[in-house]
């Protein structure tokens, strides 16, 4: 017996897209399914992200209640006693013409703005009164003048630092707490 030793090669056919519909509905399904995949997770991602505005809208809006919450009560507050105090001295002046001088210097305070109550204490640092502040030439009301300028610049320069290293301290805790520290 005689073997051929001939081999016959076994060419397989190439199959180009399209031809082989098994291959094509198995990439179909897969590229639908990935992106199916991908349009889930970015809805998830949004999802996540648009609760987490919302939460931080909600917190933000909380402390700013608490905050304008905690100033009306302050300014309540002042003004209660402020009637009580002009209820007390309509009250009291029919029995007496003069107030009492402590109610006289408090009404005094009370009337002015901030920064009159500065410059008077920084006259009194400087052991000047006003009336003394009057009768000077205007040559030395200018220096005096300017020096109270200048200390008022320093201590707002000191208030803003002293605020800011508060700030830091406090690391953004609690803003209502930040607001009554700061009064």
């Amino acid at each position: 017996m005689l073997v051929s030793a001939k081999q016959q090669a076994m060419i397989l056919p190439l199959k180009r897209p399209g031809e082989d519909p098994t291959a094509d509905a198995a990439s179909g399904l897969q590229s639908a399914a990935l992106q199916a995949l991908r349009d889930n997770v970015q809805a998830q991602a949004n999802q996540g992200n648009a609760q987490v505005r919302e939460s931080a809208t909600q917190q933000a809006t909380q402390q700013v209640n608490a905050a304008t919450a905690i100033s009306d009560n302050i300014d309540e507050a002042f003004a209660k006693t402020r009637v009580q105090l002009q209820t007390a001295a309509s009250q009291d002046a029919p029995t007496s013409q003069t107030d009492s001088s402590a109610l006289k210097d408090f009404k005094d305070y009370m009337s002015k703005t901030p920064e009159e109550r500065l410059r008077d204490s920084i006259l009194a640092e400087m052991g000047i009164s006003e009336e003394e502040y009057e009768a000077t030439p205007p040559e030395k009301q200018l220096a005096v003048g300017q020096e109270i300028a200048q200390r008022m610049q320093d201590k707002s320069a000191m208030a803003q630092m002293e605020k800011a290293q508060e700030h830091r301290n406090t690391g953004d805790k609690d803003p209502a707490a930040t607001l009554l520290a700061s009064l």
